[in-house]
């Protein structure tokens, strides 16, 4: 079974497994630069072809992408081995307080600050910069506005609102350009609200798509799964990521970047729902976190599942399960005892 799916109607190949970034630009610690390199090296290691990658200039002020330029260059890396996605909106500047203020205490011992930039001429010098970092022999070939919804959310009226989704929608108008001038090869969006993905591909006719923390062996509603069906049929290419619910569904304190508590009786479902999913894993001999890949990549429409191992060991592992199949008394149980919903279709 391949190994590799075509990215909606983009003419670009991918692998089933697209490794993020953000651990190379210290999110929550700083690795060594040997660590950083041993992570790389070993998603070549792991390939059966071009590797892809998913990278943001947010990822530690612009660190991540320059970790990434240099790493590549030292591994004697080819521009034609790898693919790189990067998602535009933060632009690195000076670092003149204390600490980074575009999102405090997530990043270790970064040199520099970054400041939002969307709009038609902010993602332009987004791009740009983005292009610098990575030290010029290798580009960017998929590129994303970042965090849309984010930059929604944090309006203050309808009025405001709509001032941003324009802001937006000018970004996406500098991207299709960059695209019509063979710069980019394909222009997608990524959101954690997959409604402003809806509402925005009202108005934008998106290469691609990346869903987070929306499409999970947790959270797979039939109205995502209708959408995913129609973007597939528009040749929309659908990238699946955060499909841990933010580490909550392999055992983590946090559940969509929340911390939980099992004593609060909002959340008492939550810990319910997992000691449930855990007690049939045991019973199966399946380990959580892969039962969550295999279920990630389960629905036919999507191209592939978005990875961040902060361990090597970890990418031979994910690799190994692609073409290994559970058995069907697994899925048939959760569906059962109601941890995959009944009507799911693809299992």
């Amino acid at each position: 079974m391949s190994t590799t799916r075509l990215l909606g109607k983009t003419g670009i190949t991918c692998p089933q497994i697209i490794y993020g970034t953000s651990y190379l630009g210290n999110l929550y610690r700083e690795l060594s630069e040997d660590e950083k390199l041993n992570l790389m090296q070993e998603w070549f290691n792991v390939a059966d072809g071009k590797v892809m990658i998913d990278s943001a200039g947010k990822y530690g002020a612009g660190l991540a992408l320059e970790v990434i330029g240099q790493g590549l260059e030292k591994l004697g890396v080819d521009p034609s081995q790898i693919t790189i996605s990067n998602k535009l909106g933060w632009y690195r500047v000076q670092l003149t307080s204390a600490e980074p203020t575009f999102e405090p205490g997530a990043w270790a011992n970064l040199k520099y600050d970054a400041v939002q930039k969307i709009s038609y001429n902010g993602i332009l010098e987004c791009w740009q910069q983005g292009c610098e970092l990575l030290g010029g022999k290798f580009k960017p070939e998929i590129v994303s506005v970042h965090d849309p919804d984010e930059y929604l959310m944090a309006a203050t009226d309808s009025e405001d609102r709509q001032k941003r989704k324009d802001d937006i929608l000018g970004a996406y108008k500098a991207l299709f350009e960059l695209k019509e001038k063979g710069e980019v090869r394909a222009v997608g969006i990524g959101s954690k609200d997959w409604l402003v993905i809806k509402e925005l591909y009202e108005e934008v006719k998106f290469d691609w798509v990346m869903f987070a923390n929306k499409f999970t062996i947790y959270h797979h509603p039939k109205a995502i799964v209708d959408f995913m069906i129609q973007l597939e049929k528009d040749g929309v290419g659908i990238i699946n990521s955060a499909i841990f619910n933010a580490g909550f569904l392999t055992g983590g304190d946090y559940f969509d970047y929340r911390l939980v508590d099992p004593k609060d009786s909002a959340d008492e479902h939550l810990f319910a729902w997992r000691e449930k999913f855990f007690t049939i894993c045991l019973k199966h001999n399946i380990a959580p976190g892969d039962a969550c890949l295999k279920f990630a990549l389960s629905a036919p429409q999507i191209a592939a599942v978005a990875l961040n191992p902060s361990k090597p060991h970890r990418m031979a592992h994910n690799k190994t399960l692609l073409n290994h199949e559970f058995p069907e008394a697994f899925w048939a149980e959760l569906k059962s005892e109601q941890i995959i919903e009944a009507e799911y279709p693809y299992l």
